[in-house]
């Protein structure tokens, strides 16, 4: 497979885990939010060490962007790991009450142990981690039911910690996006260059729609992943027979030539854009057998 070297470990993520570390001490909940679209690469290596003996909720964010047979397959795939992922669309609101209900169920366990000690209830204190623009900032707003946080659809947006109040039930901590300092599975990488889930900084645009088509060329054997070939024929008057690197190559050189002439960086910007825009709710990066 082509493999592009994708790596993005920017000051303001290394700074955001620092604080991240001093402040785990103080909260009693973890809400770790991952792309529905790649649930696997936006899974964090180091998350179970951070979590330790903390309550942890699963939030699947963007459920709207992938098909109701994906979310089955997956839901079906998580439960049977032992673990109950909370499917939401932070942007529209879909699933976020279930998830604010969860979080306060979590709470009261906690008062219940709080009490038998002969200590006095508090609001449970709530932080939300995971990798750069999978949602967490939309899902707090739709939470406290207003703009509090920053939220845009790229990667980097939130820069520092903050908390936030949810009633006398929840308090909220907004962490930034956070990485692995090295993204050692690069197929995993390239799934969140593909999302625009990991800064642009962090990868050459034309070795990424490189390996997109190779990817795309590997996905269209496996019928549940709804990829096709002859979406890109449509939009682009080339067929892309798949195959090595030199053939993708030979057929970015003939679109741009027909579509940009001949500068390939900006037909292969123009791909990535158009996946983004209109295929990525189609097609299933990820599946759970994979």
């Amino acid at each position: 497979m082509i493999n592009p070297t994708i790596q993005w470990y920017p000051g303001h993520i290394a700074k955001a885990e620092e604080q991240l570390h001093r402040n785990l001490g103080k909260v009693d909940l973890i809400i770790e939010v991952r792309d529905a679209r790649i649930p696997l690469a936006t899974a964090h290596p180091r998350l179970a060490r951070w979590i330790k003996d903390k309550k942890h909720l699963l939030v699947i964010n963007r459920r709207d962007m992938i098909s109701v047979e994906a979310q089955k397959a997956w839901d079906k795939w998580f439960r049977q790991s032992g673990c109950q992922p909370w499917w939401c669309n932070a942007k529209a609101g879909t699933g976020v009450k279930q998830i604010q209900d969860a979080a306060i169920r979590a709470g009261q366990q906690l008062n219940r142990r709080r009490l038998a000690r002969g200590m006095r209830p508090r609001a449970v204190r709530a932080l939300t981690l995971g990798f750069p623009n999978v949602g967490k900032s939309a899902l707090i707003n739709r939470l406290v039911k207003k703009k509090v946080v920053a939220s845009a659809p790229r990667a980097g947006v939130t820069r520092s910690l903050r908390w936030v109040r949810l009633g006398q039930s929840l308090d909220l901590l907004d962490a930034p996006g956070v990485l692995p300092p090295r993204l050692d599975d690069q197929r995993a990488a390239l799934r969140l260059a593909l999302c625009d889930d990991i800064g642009q900084a962090a990868y050459e645009v034309e070795s990424v729609a490189l390996a997109f088509l190779e990817l795309l060329s590997e996905m269209e054997k496996d019928v549940q992943s709804g990829a096709s070939f002859g979406i890109l024929h449509q939009r682009y008057g080339i067929a892309y027979l798949g195959g090595d690197e030199q053939e993708a190559h030979v057929w970015l050189q003939k679109v741009s030539d027909v579509h940009t002439s001949g500068d390939m960086t900006r037909m292969s910007q123009r791909i990535l854009d158009d996946f983004r825009r209109n295929f990525l709710g189609l097609i299933s990066l990820e599946l759970p057998c994979h």
